[in-house]
This record gives structure tokens, sequence and C-alpha cells, in this order.
């Protein structure tokens, strides 16, 4: 690698870094919409095969931001904003998601979870953009049977996508009219069974293709990147739940949501450069 890409990467790392704190304390989300794209960049100029690329992105992405999810949660908690028993429900089916997100990792390709990320992270975009604050599916929250329908939808996405699921429980929680300030912070809660569970099932889903890896990667974790990002976003983190607290979303929403749509595109370009001529 010359100097000006090892340059662009460490300036790259930190800016994930720092970007992955600040997100996951503003939306209760883990950043990993923000890590997997760079990671993927990171991945790309160092040679990892494209057949295992997005797989290793996911799982380094779920392990760097298990610290920031949980600091982010305690914040959060520390205001009283949490609402205890919707994690009661969700933690287990959202752990039952990841664990058939890892399974898909032994054995689907890459292209899978490329489509995932574009898909998902779109969904996300378009209500964030749409500012659908408006958009409501209920006044109070559905029953135990559909509230555990959503824990899995939001713990397989979630592993799917290499995030905390923080924006899918978000949205979730707005959709029923949950406070905003409430949603976010429960959102930081359920990220953190999902970023712990999520990061064992992918090391250890990676084992029997060690061979592709990167140097000091653990299956489809990369010690390496989790050293290089973790530490920044998890000290940036309650910065971020600060400013929840003290500025308006919407700016925030607009840029996070053409971020994502950026993201997705770059994806959909990948996908489209490997289809079969």
């Amino acid at each position: 690698m010359s100097v000006g890409e090892i340059a662009w990467l460490i300036a790259a790392v930190i800016a994930a870094g720092v970007a992955t704190g600040l997100l996951a304390g503003v939306f209760g989300i883990g950043g990993g919409a923000v890590i997997v794209p760079v990671l993927f960049e990171v991945f790309r100029l160092l040679g990892v095969p494209a057949e295992v690329r997005m797989q290793l992105c996911i799982g380094t992405s779920l392990a760097i931001i298990a610290p920031t999810t949980v600091r982010s949660y305690r914040a959060h908690k520390a205001r009283g904003m949490v609402l205890p028993g919707i994690l009661r429900v969700w933690w287990l089916p959202s752990v039952i998601g990841v664990g058939l997100g890892s399974l898909a990792a032994v054995f689907a390709p890459a292209g899978v979870f490329e489509i995932a990320f574009a898909a998902i992270a779109g969904l996300i975009a378009v209500k964030l953009l749409l500012g659908g604050d408006g958009w409501t599916l209920g006044s109070e929250l559905p029953g135990p049977w559909p509230m555990r329908a959503y824990g899995f939808a939001i713990g397989l996405g979630s592993s799917l996508m290499g995030i905390s699921g923080g924006s899918l429980a978000t949205m979730v929680l707005t959709l029923y009219k949950k406070p905003i300030h409430n949603a976010v912070a429960t959102s930081a809660g359920i990220g953190v069974p999902i970023t712990l569970a999520g990061a064992v099932g992918y090391a250890l889903a990676g084992l029997n293709r060690q061979a592709l890896m990167p140097p000091l990667s653990i299956g489809f974790v990369s010690l390496i990147g989790v050293v290089m990002i973790a530490p920044i976003s998890s000290y940036v983190a309650p910065f971020g739940a600060r400013l929840a607290h003290a500025i308006p979303k919407r700016a925030l929403e607009i840029g996070f949501g053409l971020f994502l749509l950026a993201a997705s595109a770059r994806f959909v370009v990948s996908l489209a450069a490997h289809a079969p001529r």
C-alpha cells in the first residue's frame, strides 16, 4: 500500500469511530451502518477475498459496536428513559434472530449480505428522509407474540447487516407512538444482546474459512479492526447521548439518511460488478 492509501485508511478509521460513537448516542444505534461500508473499502484495499469480505465486515462491526452500545445504553438508562418491559419481551427472540443470521454466514454467499445491507439501509433512509413522524401503526404496542416477532426480525436484520438493531427498533417503537427519546434509549438497550451474540456468532461462523481471513482475525471478526475503531467510538458515545437531548434531530436525520442511501448504492454497484455476465 502507498503512503497515501495508508493515510486515507487512518483518516477513514478515525472518522468512522467518531461517527459511530455520535450515532450510537444520538439515535440509539451502534453505528454499524457507518462501520460496514468503511471496513468494506479497508478490507478491499487489504486484499481480502470478495467471497468473505462482507461477512468479515459484519462480524467485525458487531464486535466493534458492542462496547459502544453498552456505553450508550448506560448513558440513556441513567436518564431514566429506557422502557424495560419492551427489553424483556425482545431480548430472547432478537438473540434467536441473530443466531439465524450468524448461521447464514456459514453457508450463504457474500451477495446475500450485500443485498440485505442495501435493502435495510435503503428502507431506514427513506423513513429518515421523508420525516415519517406522522407514520403510525397504532397508538399502543401490539400483544406479546407480535412483539416477539418484531424482536426476531430486528435481531435477524441486524445480524445480516452488521448493526446493533437500534435504527430498526426505533422505527418500530415510533410507529406505535412511543416518544422518540424513550424509543432511542430502549433501542440502545436491545443493541446490547444483539451485538454481543452477533460478535460471538460471526467469530464461530468464520472458523472454517480462517485461511481466507487477514492476520489477527477470529473467524469473521478482525481484531485489528476492533482495536482501531472500538476505543474511539466507545469514548464518543456518551457525548452523542447528550446531543440527543440537546439539539433538533431533523438535520441529523437527513444527513444520516443521505449517507445510508450512498452506502446502499455502493453495495448495489458491488453486486452489479460481480454479477454473472
